[in-house]
């Protein structure tokens, strides 16, 4: 890591700079995801009274906290112009490593867990040394490790997962505290940590670097290798723990546990604002635009739609928020507000 107070000053110029040119995009794409999150709620009501509710309200955070994890590691990723194919793998990996090494059976196994995200991110540590240092697409590197790493779990398990969730599992997933559900408050400590580490520290500010110009950042002084590899573990261990997070809320462990959550946590991403080439984005845009997918799932799920049909209207309604978030866009009202 380079300690160089210069280097580290002009980050933070560079950094500043680069804040306030996005900032307008950025804020705009955030503040039109959380409306467009207001408008389905409160459209819902007039399909149904019981969604719009406050116990609505609470099950889709909780649902959507799921998605917000995942598109933490996944956004890191994109921040830095890669993309990370392996986390339903990852997810089913941790799901299924906690159901059998700790279980419900022995409290205090709990100890266990850490090593359960620490095999989750050395999958990532693999990734990424196959893309820094071998040079292989991210795409093709991080296809190649979910293969793997679901094959691995198919032999381990020989098809059927066994275990119990972890008690500490279930009581963050269905735990209540101060009259609020544990999930919800975890939900708002994770975004709050995730914001400060993408938008306010250092290494944030070195991912933004190497997104938008590899070289440019080596030569300003950016630990280049080491960044590219961190987001992979990061978004590895994420996905290690949201896997965790499914087995409390579900009771159990399946092979397919995290396939569902691969197109969304990528789909969050870019509806929050960030771009799928990297150097641009807000980790408050990408849980708007987790949270707005939940919404969505959530209340088509309640009309009882045939699942074809649900996925139509999702993916169509997915595709005009892209089209309505572009930076185009942002740009022709911003230069309408000068």
């Amino acid at each position: 890591m380079n300690d160089n107070p210069i280097s580290q000053a002009r980050f933070q110029q560079k950094g500043d700079t680069r804040r306030s040119a996005r900032v307008s995009a950025e804020t705009v794409s955030t503040f039109a995801v959380a409306i467009l999150c207001v408008v389905l709620l409160l459209g819902a009501r007039f399909i149904s009274p019981s969604l719009g509710s406050w116990s609505q309200v609470e099950t889709v955070l909780v649902l959507g906290s799921f998605l917000v994890v995942l598109s933490f590691g996944q956004g890191l990723v994109i921040l830095t112009g890669g993309l990370d194919l392996s986390l339903p793998a990852v997810a089913t990996l941790g799901g299924i490593l906690a159901t059998n090494w700790v279980g419900a059976s022995d409290p205090a196994a709990w100890y266990l867990l850490p090593l359960v995200l620490l095999a989750c991110g050395c999958v990532g540590f693999l990734s990424a040394a196959g893309i820094v240092w071998l040079k292989v697409p991210p795409f093709i590197m991080t296809l190649a490790m979910s293969i793997i790493v679901s094959s691995l779990l198919l032999g381990y398990t020989k098809g059927t997962p066994r275990g119990a969730a972890p008690d500490i599992a279930v009581a963050l997933m269905k735990g209540q505290v101060l009259g609020l559900p544990a999930p919800v408050l975890f939900l708002v400590a994770f975004v709050l940590l995730g914001w400060l580490f993408q938008s306010r520290s250092i290494y944030g500010r070195y991912l933004y670097a190497i997104g938008t110009n590899v070289e440019a950042a080596r030569i300003a002084g950016a630990p280049v290798t080491a960044m590219r590899i961190l987001p992979y573990v990061v978004s590895a261990v994420s996905a290690g723990f949201a896997g965790l997070m499914l087995v409390g809320y579900s009771s159990g462990a399946t092979l397919r546990m995290g396939d569902s959550y691969l197109l969304p946590s990528i789909a969050a991403v870019v509806i929050g604002g960030s771009s799928i080439l990297g150097g641009r984005g807000t980790f408050l845009g990408t849980v708007g635009g987790a949270i707005l997918l939940t919404t969505l799932g959530t209340i088509i799920s309640a009309i009882g739609l045939e699942f074809g049909l649900r996925t139509i209207i999702e993916g169509a309604i997915v595709l005009v928020a892209l089209l309505l978030l572009r930076e185009e866009l942002f740009q022709k009202l911003g230069s309408l507000w000068r």
